[in-house]
């Protein structure tokens, strides 16, 4: 997708082309508000990668408290059947479109604890996942580039319906 496609003028004048719902699939894939639902350890990697070096903020991505204010959920950690009721009734207060990312290797199915009674065997039981980030614990690289697979994924998806 280009929004700039040729020919542009620099100066005064200048000028882009490109359809409205290529503006509009740029603007929602840019600027995503994120839920942070840290479970376990890998709730530090999530943090660490909001720190100053990794810094969320160039994508434009701002963690919010409040599921109605927020369109991406990244949940990290150990999924118990205790927390699944309130993780789905969390999603379920996020405003459409709502995407969700799995980050390690508990959340994506179960980890270690993937045979304990008490451990949900992957979010994507209890939640619908656009994106699974691996590793026990991920690198904060690793959680960058799955963000970058959901704002290719957003692109990619029709916003305008005929």
């Amino acid at each position: 997708m280009s929004l700039v496609p040729p020919p542009f003028r620099t100066g005064e004048g200048a000028y882009a082309l490109g359809t409205v719902e290529e503006v509009l699939r740029a603007a929602q894939s840019g600027s995503l508000w994120y839920l942070t639902f840290g479970l376990a350890c890998c709730a530090v990697e999530m943090m660490h990668t909001a720190a100053a070096r990794y810094d969320f903020d160039r994508f434009s991505m701002i963690p919010r408290a409040s599921p109605r204010q927020a369109d991406l959920m990244i949940v990290s950690g150990t999924l118990t059947n205790k927390m699944a009721p309130a993780i789905r009734k969390v999603y379920d207060q996020m405003a459409e479109p709502r995407y969700v990312i799995s980050m390690g290797s508990c959340a994506n199915g179960g980890g270690y604890y993937h045979y304990a009674y008490s451990v949900v065997r992957g979010c994507d039981r209890i939640l619908p996942v656009d994106v699974y980030v691996p590793g026990c614990p991920p690198t904060p690289e690793a959680l960058l580039y799955g963000v970058m697979q959901l704002q290719r994924k957003i692109r990619a998806t029709p916003i305008l319906r005929a």
